[in-house]
């Protein structure tokens, strides 16, 4: 098999760009040109890489699959200019992770720090994003670790032989707001009258665990506020706006000051097990001797 490099280059452009005549702009190429190279590039593979028929064009499985394997070789090829090149001053291949915004704020800043603590000194490029687009990510080979909670509802089950997965920790979501002048709390979930209620929006992964709560206890509620991120509830329970279900990860400072006070017992509290993903046809090097080392290593509890 005869593949050339720019050959991986234009799939890649190809696969974030989702159109062929806005691919084949930033590959400098005329359209024509640049299908005839992906039209080479399947025929030297014996797979049809897109689904030419959608609009905006889509990737085949085969294509999805083959995307993460171009990436990393685009990439690896990078390095080694770089390294060539000193335009990195030896500081080695960056791992990019992936992580939801609660553990990309709560979590992974001292797991950074541990893994320096411990003696490996990796470099890392965190982006912040929600569960939807980090799977995306780490599928289609725009990072190279996933931090996420772990989904017992399937949200995140992929291929384990793909993408193995390590168990870094627990932590739960509690029910929080705002302190009166005796530093109570202002709402009581065990009390009878409806609570103001800070939720998170459909579709929100947080939320599904925190909605099904609500519903087997039957907590009377209004809702007051919606969004996706559970920085933002944390914000509005502060303001004394309502009750909101923020990971503990993410408010360890306002509990301890006491500007957040826990309002329900452990019934009202939902557990979450932080995963790391990696993509098993990724072939960085610090990313497998990162891996080892927490193969090798005891999960935070």
């Amino acid at each position: 098999m005869n593949l050339e490099s720019k050959w991986l280059e234009d799939f890649s452009a190809l696969a974030s760009t989702r159109s062929f005549s806005q691919a084949a702009e930033r590959r400098f190429v005329t359209q024509p040109a640049f299908s005839r190279r992906i039209r080479s590039l399947e025929a030297a593979l014996g797979l049809t890489l897109v689904n030419r028929s959608r609009t905006p064009i889509e990737l085949t499985e085969a294509g999805q699959l083959f995307l993460v394997t171009a990436r990393t070789v685009v990439d690896q090829l990078s390095e080694v200019l770089r390294h060539l090149h000193h335009l990195e001053g030896g500081q080695g291949e960056v791992i990019q992770v992936s992580a939801a915004h609660s553990l990309a704020s709560g979590f992974f800043p001292r797991w950074v720090a541990q893994l320096r603590n411990d003696g490996l000194n990796i470099a890392t490029r965190l982006v912040a994003t929600n569960v939807g687009d980090a799977v995306h990510a780490l599928r289609e080979g725009g990072c190279d670790l996933m931090l996420a909670f772990y989904d017992p509802d399937a949200a995140l089950q992929m291929d384990a032989e793909i993408f193995p997965s390590l168990h870094m920790g627990t932590t739960e979501m509690l029910p929080v707001c705002a302190v009166d002048a005796d530093g109570k709390p202002l709402f009581d979930l065990e009390a009878d009258s409806s609570v103001p209620l800070l939720a998170y929006s459909a579709g929100a992964f947080l939320g599904r665990s925190v909605n099904l709560l609500l519903r087997q206890r039957n907590l009377r509620y209004t809702t007051v506020y919606e969004t996706a991120m559970a920085d933002s509830l944390k914000s509005m329970a502060l303001e004394g706006m309502g009750v909101a279900w923020v990971p503990r990860l993410s408010m360890r400072g306002e509990l301890e000051r006491g500007e957040l006070a826990i309002c329900g017992g452990s019934q009202w509290h939902v557990p979450l097990e932080i995963r790391l993903y990696r993509c098993a046809l990724v072939r960085k090097a610090n990313v497998r001797l990162l891996w080892r080392k927490l193969e090798n290593t005891p999960a935070s509890e």
